[in-house]
Order: structure tokens, then C-alpha cells, then sequence
């Protein structure tokens, strides 16, 4: 029982953001409907579906202080875009192969090769940064830095979308049909887009508040999210007039890189899915790897820098040193490894999603054998906690 309530909550939350997302799934797409493919799907859409992990990592640092809210903070995010780069193109395909939309997916290289290289840069950055026994807002800084350079270079470097393909993707948003929902039934369901626009059709008027409620209420499940987490890790927790149970004793890290991850990753599944669907596999993908992008720079950067800021460093014992070092490592890992499918692969199949499904697979074993300190495990967290030392030489 101590172990099921908690995953019962986590399910309950991906159930709410799932249904919630929708709503800034259809406000991000008519916000961000005169920028480019490609240039959509990495900036408002990956923004916007990526607030999940920085309200995840906020409430992780300023509920649970310090060194758990950081840990269970870097494991959301690292562990969120582990699931994007794995899940979320392993999603794409098989909705577009098992749907018969089309047999291969083609992607611009053009587009993969920006996000990706991007991606592992900022990657590299975030070992050498988050490094040490000792983390302050000027680290928090750093990153979110990194993230606006890219937002920068990404809004300067698009191609100006037409106005002919302007009104004609206005037309599409606009004229979207809806079955009739009553009012309270879309609040039970958290069907924020029946909540907030009623019968009425997207616009520029209301497209912001239905972003914005929409994430309001993502934000209140995130908490019960990090509350969850928090009890499933725990060696005993108590529910208030309930009783006290027993949870599994581990790291809370090891939980946020499965659980919490998988969760706040509802809303990019969702909108990539979306995207597929409709054809618009740049934006698919981009999304995937902007949002793997924005988690890690700012998801973690501004709550570090916020927290940091107003309750001064925190300081890292030798335990969470290594493993937010093997964490960050196998998540530099593992990303290069699926840039060089995408690459290298000039038509993307059924037999790549499957490879991406292993590879997170391999990923999710492995944290289950760290949490219950597998020997094996421990071996291949060595290796990787050393070329970490390696990489910080040049640091």
C-alpha cells in the first residue's frame, strides 16, 4: 500500500496533465503559428509543453530544500529529456507507420543537425557548470543564459513564413470543430479549452489565457507530482488523518528520472504526436529537441538560480556528486547516440523506433539497478562518474 498510493497519485497526475495539455497544445499552436516548421516546434511549443519540468523542479527545490529538492530537480529534468529523445520520436513513428499516415518519416537534416548539435553543446556545458560541492545562482545563471542565446540565434535565423501560408494556417487553427461539452464536465475532465473559450473559436484574444490557465493547472498537479515522489522514496512518510506507510527507500533522484520525468514529458508526447499527425515532422521532432533544451538550461537553471539567490548555495555531499555525475553523463550518452540515428538515417522506420525503445529501456533498467545498488550497475556508474572527471579537467 505504501508503494501504491504514490504511483496511483503519478498515474492520476499524467492523466491531468495529459487532459490539461491540450489546452496550451491548441493556445501554443496559434501563438506560434507565423514561424517556421522547425523553428515552431523548438521554441513555442517546446517552451511551452516544457513547463511541467520547471514547475516539477521549482517545487522540488522549494518544498523539499536544498540537497533532495536539487537532486529530484536535476533528475526530472536529465530524466525528461532522456524520455524526449527516446519516447517521443519512438512515438512519432509508430503514430505515423500505425496510423498509415506514411511508411518512412522524413526529416530536414537541416533541422536535426541544428537542434542536435545545439542540444549536445548545452549538455557539455551543463557537466562542466553543474560540477563540485557547491551550487549558487551564478551556476543557475549560466544556463538560462545558454538558453536565451539559442532562443536568440533560433527567432534570428528562421525562414519568414508567408503571408498566403499565414492565413491559410489562421484558417485551420480557427476553424477547428469541437464536440459540445458541458461546462462542468470540462472542468472535471480538465478540458481547459472548453473551460475557457466555452463555444467560442481560438483568436488572438483568448489564445493567451487559455495558455495560461492551462499551465496554471499543470502546475498544481506538478506538486502533487514532487509530493508523490517524495513519499515513494522515502523510507516511511505519513498522509495527514490517514496513516503512515512505507515507501521504498531510495534516492529521490532515482524516482524524479522515471517517474516525475515521464510525467512532465506528457505534454511534448502530445504535441509531437499532434505535429505527426498533421504531417509536420520537423516540428515533431524539433520540439523533442528544444524542449530536451530548455529543460536543462532553464527547467533547472531558474529554479537553481531563484532557490540559490535568496537561500544562498547548496552545498552537495559526495553521494549526490556522483550521482547527478552519471546521470548528466549518461544523458550526454545517449542523446549523441540518437543523433547519430536521425543523421545518419535518411528515412526514419518502424525498426528505429523500436531501437529508441530499447535504448530507454537499457536507460530505465539501469536506474532501477542503481536504486537497488546492483553491483553491475555500480560498475557502469564508475565509468561513467570517471570520464566526467575527464571532461572537467578541461573545465
Amino acid at each position: 500500500m505504501g508503494i501504491l498510493i504514490p504511483l496511483i497519485l503519478v498515474i492520476l497526475c499524467c492523466v491531468i496533465i495529459w487532459r490539461a495539455s491540450d489546452g496550451f497544445a491548441i493556445a501554443s499552436d496559434f501563438i506560434g503559428r507565423n514561424l517556421s516548421d522547425g523553428v515552431r516546434g523548438a521554441t513555442i511549443n517546446a517552451i511551452g509543453s516544457s513547463l511541467p519540468e520547471l514547475f516539477t523542479s521549482l517545487f522540488f527545490l522549494f518544498y523539499l530544500k536544498d540537497v533532495d529538492g536539487f537532486s529530484g530537480g536535476i533528475g526530472t529534468t536529465a530524466g525528461s529529456a532522456i524520455f524526449n529523445s527516446m519516447i517521443i520520436p519512438a512515438a512519432v513513428i509508430l503514430v505515423v507507420i500505425v496510423l498509415g499516415i506514411a511508411k518512412v518519416i522524413r526529416v530536414s537534416k537541416k533541422v536535426i543537425q541544428r537542434d542536435g548539435y545545439a542540444l549536445i553543446i548545452a549538455e557539455l556545458i551543463f557537466i562542466m557548470v553543474i560540477s563540485g560541492s557547491s551550487i549558487n545562482w551564478g551556476h543557475g545563471l549560466i544556463l538560462m543564459v545558454i538558453y536565451f542565446i539559442y532562443l536568440a540565434y533560433m527567432l534570428y535565423a528562421m525562414e519568414r513564413t508567408g503571408e498566403l501560408e499565414k492565413k491559410q494556417r489562421h484558417k485551420e487553427l480557427t476553424e477547428i470543430e469541437y464536440k459540445h461539452t458541458s461546462f462542468l464536465r470540462a472542468l472535471l475532465t480538465f478540458d481547459m479549452r472548453r473551460v475557457v473559450l466555452g463555444e467560442k473559436k481560438i483568436s488572438e484574444r483568448n489564445a493567451w489565457p487559455l495558455l495560461i490557465i492551462s499551465t496554471t493547472a499543470i502546475a498544481f498537479v506538478c506538486f502533487i507530482l514532487v509530493q508523490s515522489c517524495e513519499w515513494l522514496g522515502s523510507d516511511t512518510y505519513t498522509i495527514p488523518f490517514i496513516g503512515s506507510f512505507k515507501g521504498l527507500d531510495i534516492p529521490i533522484m532515482f524516482v524524479a528520472v522515471i517517474l516525475a520525468s515521464a510525467a512532465s514529458s506528457v505534454p511534448d508526447t502530445i504535441i509531437s504526436m499532434n505535429d505527426a499527425r498533421k504531417g509536420n515532422y520537423d516540428d515533431a521532432i524539433s520540439n523533442a529537441l528544444g524542449s530536451n533544451i530548455f529543460d536543462i538550461c532553464f527547467a533547472l537553471g531558474f529554479p537553481l538560480f531563484l532557490f540559490t539567490l535568496m537561500n544562498g548555495p547548496i552545498i552537495m555531499h559526495d553521494e549526490i556528486i556522483a550521482l547527478s555525475s552519471e546521470l548528466r553523463m549518461l544523458l550526454l550518452l545517449l542523446t549523441v547516440l540518437a543523433f547519430l540515428i536521425y543523421v545518419f538515417t535518411k528515412r526514419i522506420r518502424l525498426i528505429h523506433a523500436i531501437l529508441l525503445l530499447l535504448l530507454y529501456g537499457i536507460f530505465s533498467l539501469y536506474v532501477v539497478g542503481r536504486g537497488l545498488e546492483n553491483e553491475f550497475a555500480g560498475e557502469i556508474a564508475k565509468g561513467l562518474q570517471y570520464v566526467v572527471n575527464f571532461i572537467n579537467l578541461f573545465n
